[in-house]
């Protein structure tokens, strides 16, 4: 018999959009995302922001998403890690090792300096009860939860001077690793490079800026056609009133669960 009922399922819009100081300089957007959806509605994203000062900023920042999100993917046991917090946090800390080994294993192999391949990286975990993200630098990933409250679960790690921040190359990129647990009923994710940060988070309270989120998550909970939906994401960070508030480049993913 069949049913016309849907399946409660994630729903997900990324985009990443060269940023306009880097358009005039016939730069490479520096951005990298990677995401994938598991069984059991198990959502993995991750976001990169190779560093504009790096030669090989965009390599660094592919090889961090796929590397993370590859692992994750690769773990048999994930049920088990998910339902406990030490097993999770462990595994997010192993996802970062891994993507800093597979830098450092790049360089090595081509004869770069590791500082060549310098990017932050941001990785989410996700089901519809629960919220886990490990992140080095910038950038800021962002949960709405069932009653509609919006949380930041970490802040971008910022340097003694402006635009520093700490890279998945440095040597103190694993021991000053965020990692941050949510267990709520998830309804929207939003992770985003630091380009988007003076739009979506309020620096003085960090707290996430609602009228750029709620928008865009009622957004994403609304897609029907992911093509056209992506082709929209990326018409809005291109729009001009980002762009004339940031001339970085710009990635942001959106997810939703829903029926």
């Amino acid at each position: 018999m069949n049913s016309s009922k849907q399946v409660a399922q994630w729903r997900v819009a990324a985009a990443s959009v060269c940023g306009t100081s880097h358009t005039k300089s016939n730069q490479l957007c520096q951005d990298a995302y990677y995401w994938h959806i598991l069984p059991n509605n198990v959502l993995l994203i991750a976001v990169a922001d190779g560093a504009g000062c790096a030669n090989l900023g965009k390599a660094g920042a592919v090889i961090a998403t796929q590397t993370a999100i590859e692992y994750i993917s690769q773990r048999k046991d994930i049920a088990t890690i998910i339902a406990d917090n030490t097993l999770l946090r462990e595994m997010l800390h192993n996802a970062i090792i891994n993507a800093k080994t597979a830098l450092e294993k790049e360089a090595e192999v081509s004869k770069y300096e590791l500082s060549d391949l310098a990017t932050t990286l941001i990785i989410v975990l996700a089901t519809p009860k629960l919220a886990a993200v490990a992140q080095i630098g910038d950038g800021l990933a962002v949960t709405r939860d069932s009653t509609g409250k919006l949380q930041a679960l970490t802040t971008p790690h910022r340097g003694e001077y402006v635009n520093e921040t700490i890279f998945l190359t440095s040597s103190e990129a694993v021991t000053t690793t965020q990692i941050q647990i949510l267990r709520h009923n998830i309804v929207n994710i939003g992770v985003l490079t630091d380009g988007l940060q003076m739009l979506a988070l309020n620096m003085l309270v960090q707290q996430p800026h609602q009228p750029f989120f709620l928008p865009l998550f009622d957004f994403v909970t609304k897609i029907e056609d992911y093509k056209l939906a992506q082709e929209q994401l990326t018409s809005f960070l291109s729009s001009r009133k980002i762009i004339e508030r940031t001339d970085d480049d710009l990635t942001l993913i959106l997810a939703a669960f829903s029926s």
